[in-house]
């Protein structure tokens, strides 16, 4: 057994490390999205691969506890801005890295104006200068909600 007090890896890296095309595809995603390296990537792949496989098991069952679950899946992905209203559990399977990736603070602090680059957002995410909903976010990986996405807020003026 590992150590008790050491978190677990949350990602997966890629099986085989040194394909061209897949190189060259996570190092346009790091620049235009600002991401520090390529470990937030994984992350975000890992999180995808899991909620696909959640919604792959739930297209396969059926029961009474099949659409509860179902029910909480979409609930909780159009929270986070994922899915649109009048979505099914086959657009749950056509999600991409993208589409996790724009959900990100770190993401809309730059869309939103509040700072001039991508790289910049993660600055003054990391560094305390960004509100979510009065809340001081640090993480630039959080997924902010819809219903908070308009309450985020910079203490620094750009």
């Amino acid at each position: 057994m590992g150590d008790p007090k050491k978190p677990r890896k949350s990602y997966d890296t890629p099986s085989h490390p040194w394909r061209k095309e897949r190189i060259e595809l996570e190092k346009e995603m790091a620049r235009k999205y600002g991401l520090k390296n390529k470990k937030d990537i994984w992350k975000a792949e890992s999180r995808l691969r899991s909620i696909r496989r959640l919604a792959r098991n739930l297209l396969g069952s059926h029961g009474e506890q099949a659409e509860q679950e179902e029910e909480k899946l979409m609930a909780k992905l159009q929270k986070l801005g994922l899915l649109k209203g009048d979505a099914d559990l086959d657009s749950v399977l056509g999600l991409t890295i993208e589409d996790i990736l724009e959900r990100r603070l770190q993401s809309l602090v730059h869309r939103k104006g509040l700072a001039q680059s991508p790289k910049h957002a993660r600055q003054l995410v990391v560094h305390g200068h960004v509100r979510v909903g009065g809340r001081r976010i640090t993480s630039p990986s959080y997924l902010v909600p819809v219903e908070q996405e308009e309450t985020i807020i910079s203490e620094v003026s750009s």
